[in-house]
């Protein structure tokens, strides 16, 4: 798997972000520069969802918190949420 080139963010990204502790702020940063060289990285725990949201994917920032992502390309991402579980649930 080739790097990512873009990481596009929706607007429930962005305001979900905001609303993190700092500390989950500078995890999720962390992680997001792991998922940038590999978003399969086995540190991320990538996954595929179900139910309504089959088309997407979520990678752990911590056991409690995920980024919920979809592919655009192969190189490009749109993460569409950030946070605890209830991001499966939007």
């Amino acid at each position: 798997m080739k790097n990512i080139i873009e990481i596009k963010v929706g607007s429930r990204y962005k305001k979900s972000f905001r609303r993190l502790s700092l500390r989950i702020q500078k995890e999720a940063l962390q992680k997001i520069n792991i998922f940038r060289v590999n978003p399969f990285d086995l540190r991320l725990k990538t996954h595929s969802l179900s139910g309504k949201s089959k088309d997407c994917l979520a990678f752990w920032i911590t056991y409690s918190y995920r980024v919920k992502f979809i592919f655009l390309s192969k190189r490009e991402v749109l993460f569409l949420d950030v946070g605890t579980h209830r991001i499966y649930k939007r």
